[in-house]
C-alpha cells in the first residue's frame, strides 16, 4: 500500500510539514513523486519512519538518527530490540518517577513527612541505573570496580541542593555545546569554559579529581559510539567538541 505525505502524516499523527522537512533534509525520502508531483510512500519508507519516531521518542537529535540510520552496519531487528530495551527503560523511570510523585503528593495531604533526600532517590537511582546499563562494562574495565562503585555512592549523598546545582551545570553545558557546534571558530576562551563546565559537572559525582582521569574520560566519549551518540545527539560533533575542548585545555 502507498500513502501520500498526507496519509501517512495521518497514520503516524505527524504533520505534514514534519514528513516534508525530513524530505529536504534526506532523513526519509518519498518512494516516488507521481505525475501530480505529490510524495508517494511505500512500504520500506513507512517501516523507516517508524524507526525514526522510536529515535526521537528517546530524544535522540534527527542529526544522530540520519548518521545511525545510514551506516552499512544498521540492522532493523537489532534496531527494533534496542528501541525496545530503552522504552522499558523509560517506562522504569516514569514508574520510579511516579511512585516519587505519589508519595510527595501524599506527604503534602498530611501522610508521612517526606525527607528531601527521598525526594530526589529516585532521580539518582535511575540514572546510576542507566549509566551501568549502557557504560558500566566500559567504566568499571577503565577505572575498576572500586572506583564505580565510590562514585555511585557519592552521587546518591548528593543533597537537594547539590543535585539541583549538577542539573543546572548540566544545562549550560549543553548550551555551551550547542553554541560551539554552530560556530565557524571555538576559541580558546570557550573550550576553558566548556572544560570547567564539563569538571565541576563530573565533580558532583567523582570523589577526587585528576587532569589525566579526566583526558581519558574525554577520549572514551569519543572512542566509545554510545557515548558519542549520547553527546552527538545534543548537538552535531559534540563528543568531539567535548573532547578537544578538555584535551586543548588540559593537556600539557
Amino acid at each position: 500500500m502507498e500513502y501520500t505525505v498526507k496519509q501517512l502524516a495521518e497514520l503516524a499523527g505527524i504533520s505534514s510539514r514534519t514528513l516534508r522537512y525530513y524530505d529536504e533534509i534526506g532523513l526519509l525520502k518519498p518512494k516516488r513523486i507521481n505525475s501530480a508531483s505529490y510524495r508517494i510512500y511505500g512500504q520500506k519508507e513507512i517501516d523507516r519512519l517508524q524507526h525514526i519516531l522510536f529515535y526521537r521518542e528517546l530524544d535522540v537529535g534527527l542529526d544522530a538518527i540520519m548518521t545511525l540510520m545510514n551506516e552499512d552496519t544498521f540492522h532493523v531487528e537489532k534496531a527494533l530490540l534496542q528501541h525496545k530495551a530503552h522504552l522499558e527503560q523509560k517506562r522504569d523511570r516514569l514508574n520510579q518517577l511516579l511512585q516519587t510523585l505519589e508519595q510527595t503528593i501524599a506527604s503534602t495531604k498530611g501522610g508521612e513527612p517526606m525527607s528531601n533526600q527521598s525526594k530526589f532517590a529516585a532521580f539518582k537511582r535511575q540514572q546510576i541505573k542507566e549509566n551501568e546499563r549502557l557504560y558500566g562494562k566500559e567504566i568499571r574495565k577503565e577505572y575498576g570496580e572500586d572506583t564505580v562503585n565510590e562514585t555511585n555512592n557519592h552521587l546518591l549523598q548528593l543533597t537537594e541542593s547539590d543535585y539541583l546545582q549538577r542539573q543546572k551545570i548540566e544545562n549550560a553545558l549543553t548550551e555551551r555545546l550547542r553554541e560551539a557546534s554552530n560556530s565557524l571558530v571555538i576559541t580558546k576562551e570557550t573550550e576553558q569554559e566548556i572544560t570547567q563546565l564539563h569538571k565541576k559537572w563530573i565533580m558532583f559525582s567523582w570523589s577526587t579529581y585528576s587532569e589525566q582521569a579526566h583526558i581519558g574520560l574525554a577520549d572514551l566519549y569519543v572512542e566509545d559510539e554510545r557515548f558519542k551518540r549520547y553527546y552527538d545527539a545534543i548537538a552535531s560533533n559534540a563528543a568531539s567538541i567535548l573532547r578537544t575542548a578538555i584535551r586543548n585545555t588540559l593537556a600539557p
